[in-house]
C-alpha cells in the first residue's frame, strides 16, 4: 500500500490554480506562483545581433551595465521570494509613516508661526484702537496695510487648513491599500488534508480521508484513519519519512496489523511514485471543480474514487485493464 498525504485549500474557484503543497516536516511549504515574463532582457543579447559590429556592441554592452559600477549595492538585496516582498512592503510602510511625520512637523511649525502672527496682529489692533483718535487718524494708512497683511495670511491660513482633512485622507487610503496588499499577501490560507491510499498491485484507491485539521492534522489523526481501512492482508505501507508516518502510534499499529512500514529515501519522492502520481492525478481532477465547505470536498472524493478506480489504467500489468476488474481477477486467481 502506497499513502501520502494531500493538502488542498478549504475553498476552491475554478479560476484559482492549486498549489503544489509539502507538509512532510510539519509545516506547509507552498509553491509561490512565478511571475509572468513575456521576454527577458539583458545587455548580452546586443552580441547576437549581426547587424552590429563587435566594436559597438562591446560600447552598447559597457554602456548597459556601467549603472552597476557607478552604483554599487548599499545594502543586502534578497532575490525574489517571500522575505524580499515582506521587506519591500516594511520599507513601504516605513516610507509612509516618515512622510506622516514630516507632515504633521510641517503643520506644527505652520501652527506656531501663525499662532504668533495672530497675537501679534491682535495686540497691534489694540494698541491702535487705544489711541487718540488724531493719532489713529495719521496710521490709518499703515494700518490699512496691516488689516490687507492680515487679509492675505488668513486666505493662505484658510486654504492650507482646507486641504489637511483630503491631504489625510489620501495618506490613510494608501497606508490601507498598503495594509490590505500585505495581509492579502502573507495571510496563510486554510487547508485541508487528504490521505490517500493506493494499492501498489491493483493501483486501486483504498479511501481518501479528509482531515478538516489541515496543517494540523496529526499522526494519531492518521493512524486511526489508516487503521480503519488498511486490508488485513496488507504486507508492506509504503511512505515518505514525514512526521505524521515516523511515529510511534504507526509502528504499534504495524505490529498489531502484522505489516512492515517501508519509508522511502527523503528527498526522493520518486521512490513513492505511485502516491505521487495519485496525488497529481487527484489535483487534477480537482482543478476543474468547486467547493466551499468540507461537506462539498467530500461529496467530491466520493465522486471521484469510483471514478478513478472504474477508468483503464496503464500502469498495470495488463495496461488498459481497470483496477477494479485487475482485483477481481487477483481475487479468483
Amino acid at each position: 500500500m502506497n499513502v501520502d498525504l494531500c493538502f488542498v485549500p478549504v475553498q476552491h474557484d475554478l479560476q484559482i490554480k492549486l498549489p503544489a503543497v509539502s507538509g512532510s516536516s510539519g509545516r506547509l511549504i507552498v509553491e509561490r506562483p512565478k511571475p509572468e515574463i513575456d521576454q527577458q532582457h539583458w545587455p548580452g543579447q546586443i552580441f547576437a545581433n549581426a547587424e552590429v559590429s563587435y566594436e559597438e556592441a562591446m560600447q552598447a554592452y559597457v554602456t548597459a551595465t556601467q549603472d552597476r559600477l557607478c552604483h554599487p549595492r548599499t545594502e543586502k538585496v534578497v532575490k525574489g521570494g517571500r522575505k524580499s516582498e515582506k521587506q519591500a512592503l516594511w520599507r513601504a510602510d516605513r516610507a509612509l509613516r516618515e512622510e506622516r511625520y514630516r507632515v504633521r512637523e510641517r503643520r506644527k511649525e505652520e501652527d506656531a508661526v501663525w499662532r504668533a502672527f495672530r497675537r501679534q496682529f491682535i495686540v497691534e489692533k489694540e494698541t491702535f484702537r487705544a489711541l487718540p483718535k488724531a493719532e489713529r487718524r495719521k496710521q490709518r494708512k499703515a494700518r490699512e496695510v496691516h488689516e490687507q497683511l492680515w487679509q492675505t495670511a488668513w486666505d493662505q491660513r484658510r486654504g492650507s487648513v482646507e486641504v489637511r482633512p483630503r491631504e489625510d485622507a489620501e495618506w490613510q487610503a494608501r497606508r490601507r491599500q498598503l495594509r490590505e496588499s500585505a495581509v492579502e499577501t502573507f495571510t496563510v490560507p486554510a487547508w485541508f488534508a487528504i490521505l490517500v491510499m493506493t494499492d501498489n498491485c491493483t493501483r486501486q484507491c483504498i479511501g481518501l480521508p479528509l482531515f478538516v485539521a489541515g496543517p494540523k492534522v496529526t499522526a494519531d489523526m492518521v493512524v486511526q484513519a489508516l487503521a480503519a481501512l488498511l486490508p488485513p492482508e496488507l504486507q508492506y505501507l509504503i511512505s515518505d519519512q514525514g512526521i505524521h508516518f515516523r511515529t510511534t502510534a504507526l509502528a504499534q499499529l504495524a505490529q498489531r496489523l502484522d505489516f512492515i512500514w517501508v519509508p522511502v529515501a527523503r528527498h526522493r519522492a520518486q521512490s513513492n511514485g505511485i502516491a505521487e502520481r495519485f496525488v497529481r492525478t487527484l489535483k487534477e481532477w480537482l482543478a476543474d471543480q468547486e467547493w466551499q465547505s468540507s461537506e462539498e470536498l467530500a461529496l467530491l472524493l466520493g465522486e471521484f474514487l469510483p471514478e478513478y478506480n472504474a477508468r483503464p489504467h496503464q500502469g498495470l500489468p495488463i495496461p488498459g485493464l481497470l483496477p477494479d476488474e485487475f482485483a477481481k481477477r487477483l481475487w479468483l486467481m
